[in-house]
């Protein structure tokens, strides 16, 4: 929201410069983002004063040229070449002094110290449009002979410099919106840190009604999107250019003037708040503005002249056979105010907030008037801003009101009533406020006091803070009128002893492995937990669902995402088609379900929605990139696989406690389930399928994991990772080349092997596969490793004996294996 310097003071006097009042504005929550200084007249005039002609010779060397001697205040008169025809001897002119720097449009130019035709000057004795003050070129500017030598051209011509003020305002505070509504906060903080000052808002109590005949009529269908509607008609009007002043006021904060009545109405909306709109009352077919909801996919087109398909649900504003204008949001393209309008109907409604948001997100439409409306604007202001908008059209655009003041509100909005307890205030804020002082802000905001004791008060929040409806937010509002920096921070200290929660716990464990996997050359990403529902059309199940958003942003943004997978393969996607396949990512986040079997209740009305963190990792591409030394090196599963190992041992989970079986899963082929020996899943890797890879739009192979945060975390904080010493004896390797049935995994032989030899078996590796020639059908071969150790004791080979003799046996009896 850009805010005038100059239009402010309109409303309220204040003596603060920008910067004080930059300062004020941001301490009250309106903060103030830039200050910019805004020239009427580029450059200011500076450098250009006022000077009289003593006297003016032709030059010796030209026909046209005149030789003048100008006295501009100092002690001495200069001398100017002038060529202009109107020059003359006794004439006070405009003069540019030397180094003063003139524009020419985009081009700017500095008088200097020359010599013309042989012939010193010092100056140069300026036309209108040489300094900015007009387009006249036809010769110099001639005044008032009694204006004194050497005045500032800037003071002459009253010329002041505005400053535009930007201000961040957050999505609450819609009452500041315009620069009444910042003026209105200003009085507060005025009243409580400086000098008070009272607003001044224009009056109306001029306007009246020219004509009871002439009026358009007006009907309003849906009191629920639309509570108020208020409207004038104003015939034989003429629509021309706006006044210097009003141009002035927009181009400060720039707009940029169209005409007087489109002017206006912009001038009451960034000015009072309240959103305006005018028709052509030669367009309204019937005499008539209805307030209705037309048929779905009613063609419509905007004054961007593009046609749309309306909603049901959209509010129109339409004449006797057609729709005219989305009520709120954007004006139709052959309703408005043209150059040949003669008569025009002022609209000033207050629409339902949730109503015109709806329908600026369906048509992707954001305007000044939909902003405010959407946030919500006051419905007590709309018969106030109508009145002054007439008023204005009158003065500037000349006409006559014709008809009574159409206002349609069946049911009046009444101020918020709020008890508010001194004690409430006092524990919120920190710190004892007295409470005449708790009273004296409130009043100064507005707020009428209804009673008042020595423990509350009572107060009616007025209809235009439509975010102060609860105790909470009243004293919010005191506070940040009372000056959050007058809270002193307390001398004293306390504390308590405390411990670390899970959630600490976990993102101290999220950190760790973080750390982990940026040093082992990953790339952490974050995306958007908003997604599109297309990605789950075949992956949800009656039990598990997306959950939908009621409001989306957009189709690709309308559900809440079940798998941190697609946004990975989104982020894979783009960085592929900009040259960089080669990627290991991880991302920790959260994902959502719903059960639709489960029902809501009053006790627990989120029942039937899921979330859980989780930790997800990609890989594609090369793992390792070829060089002189080795060849490049694919990413693989079992790379995945070690990745998933390494995470679960850094967080003290031993291997033992962790199983891997195969499921089936229609986001992956060959997809592994990870869990522990208990059954409690902990997470699924494999490499993603070709329609899921589609969805995204990636080519290339990606392998992904998947893992359940929540519940690993739950495992590792019961596991201490500990220093342990180096073993003092050397390791024992055997192995063992087994003829094993096709259906048996590498995952089911370590299991059999380490419940063979729980003490003394450290590691069970697989070296080499075998299918082909020379076995049986339906056979392949497993080369694996045993790796045996006493941190002690050197062990014999009768215990080594023993241990692989059981080993042996157990495989042979559980899998049906040989021995090659």
């Amino acid at each position: 929201m850009n805010i005038s310097y100059n239009w402010l003071k309109e409303y309220i006097d204040f003596s603060l410069t920008p910067e004080e009042l930059a300062d004020a504005l941001t301490s009250i929550g309106l903060e103030v983002g830039g200050i910019e200084e805004v020239e009427s007249i580029r450059g200011g005039l500076r450098g250009i004063v006022i000077g009289k002609v003593l006297t003016c010779e032709e030059h010796p060397n030209s026909d046209h040229l005149h030789i003048t001697t100008v006295d501009l205040g100092a002690s001495e008169p200069v001398q100017i070449v002038c060529g202009a025809p109107n020059v003359a001897a006794g004439q006070t002119v405009v003069v540019a002094t030397v180094g003063t720097t003139l524009y020419d449009g985009d081009n700017e130019f500095v008088i200097k110290r020359s010599k013309i035709r042989g012939v010193e000057s010092l100056g140069m004795i300026c036309a209108e449009d040489e300094i900015g003050t007009g387009t006249s070129h036809d010769g110099i500017i001639v005044i008032d002979k009694n204006i004194k030598p050497g005045t500032p051209a800037a003071e002459y011509y009253n010329l002041k410099s505005d400053y535009m003020i930007e201000v961040d305002l957050t999505p609450n505070r819609v009452d500041a919106a315009s620069h009444y509504g910042v003026a209105r906060d200003l009085s507060a903080w005025l009243a409580c840190h400086a000098t008070p000052s009272q607003l001044h808002r224009p009056a109306v109590d001029s306007f009246k009604t020219d004509t009871h005949d002439g009026a358009v009529a007006v009907e309003v269908d849906d009191y629920n999107a639309c509570p108020r509607y208020t409207g004038i008609t104003i015939r034989n009007i003429k629509v021309a250019e706006s006044p210097e002043w009003l141009k002035n006021y927009l181009s400060a904060i720039g707009q940029r003037p169209i005409n007087n009545i489109v002017d206006i109405t912009n001038f009451i909306l960034l000015g009072m708040g309240q959103p305006l709109h005018c028709f052509d009352v030669d367009k309204i077919a019937g005499g008539k503005v209805v307030v209705r909801h037309c048929a779905e996919g009613t063609p419509f087109t905007t004054l961007d002249e593009i046609e749309r398909k309306l909603d049901a649900r959209d509010l129109m504003i339409c004449n006797a056979e057609q729709p005219m204008c989305i009520a709120g949001v954007f004006g139709g393209l052959d309703s408005g105010v043209t150059q040949t309008t003669t008569s025009i109907f002022l609209e000033s409604a207050y629409f339902n907030p949730t109503s015109i948001r709806k329908t600026a997100r369906r048509h992707g439409l954001s305007t000044d008037a939909s902003f405010r409306y959407e946030r919500g604007t006051d419905p007590n202001a709309t018969l106030y801003c109508l009145k002054l908008a007439a008023l204005m059209v009158k003065e500037l655009a000349g006409g006559e009101i014709c008809g009574d003041v159409i206002d349609i509100y069946p049911e009046p909005v009444k101020p918020f009533p709020v008890k508010l307890e001194y004690d409430y205030v006092d524990s919120l804020v920190g710190k004892k406020i007295p409470h005449d002082t708790v009273n004296a802000i409130a009043k100064s905001l507005e707020m009428d006091i209804t009673s008042c004791d020595d423990s509350s008060v009572e107060l009616l929040v007025p209809t235009y803070r439509v975010d102060v409806q609860r105790p909470c937010d009243v004293v919010e509002d005191i506070l940040r009128i009372y000056g959050y920096n007058n809270v002193e921070f307390s001398n004293t200290l306390h504390s308590s002893l405390s411990f670390k929660t899970i959630t600490d716990q976990s993102n101290d464990l999220r950190e760790l492995i973080s750390n982990q996997l940026s040093s082992t050359g990953f790339n952490e990403i974050l995306n958007n937990s908003l997604t599109a529902e297309h990605y789950y059309e075949d992956l949800a199940d009656e039990r598990n669902v997306p959950v939908k958003l009621l409001n989306p942003l957009s189709n690709d943004l309308n559900v809440m995402r079940m798998t941190l997978l697609f946004g990975g393969l989104e982020t894979i996607e783009h960085n592929v088609n900009r040259r960089d396949p080669d990627m290991m990512l991880y991302e920790f986040g959260n994902v959502y379900s719903c059960d639709p079997s489960v029902e809501s209740t009053a006790d627990n009305p989120i029942a039937p929605y899921t979330e859980t963190h989780r930790l997800a990792l990609w890989l594609t591409g090369n793992i390792r990139t070829g060089n002189w030394a080795r060849p490049e090196e694919k990413s693989t599963f079992f790379d995945m696989k070690a990745i998933v190992a390494n995470i679960f041992a850094r967080l003290g989970i031993n291997a033992k406690e962790i199983e891997l079986a195969a499921t089936t899963d229609k986001k992956l082929n060959d997809a592994v389930k990870i869990m522990t020996r208990s059954g409690k899943e902990l997470g699924v890797m494999g490499t993603v399928t070709k329609p899921m890879l589609k969805r995204c739009g990636v080519k290339q192979e990606v392998i992904y994991a998947e893992l359940d945060w929540q519940t690993i975390v739950k495992l590792a904080v019961k596991k201490k990772v500990t220093y342990t010493p180096l073993p003092k004896t050397h390791p024992v390797k055997r192995d063992l080349a087994l003829l094993i049935d096709e259906s048996v995994t590498m995952s089911h032989i370590e299991k059999i092997v380490r419940d063979s030899e729980k003490k003394l078996l450290r590691d069970v590796t697989l070296f080499d596969v075998y299918c082909g020639k020379n076995l049986d059908p339906g056979k392949k071969s497993y080369a694996i490793s045993i790796t045996l150790q006493d941190n002690e004791k050197t062990l014999q080979d009768k215990q080594i004996e023993a241990i692989m003799n059981k080993i042996v046996t157990n495989l042979q009896k559980q899998t049906g294996a040989t021995l090659r």
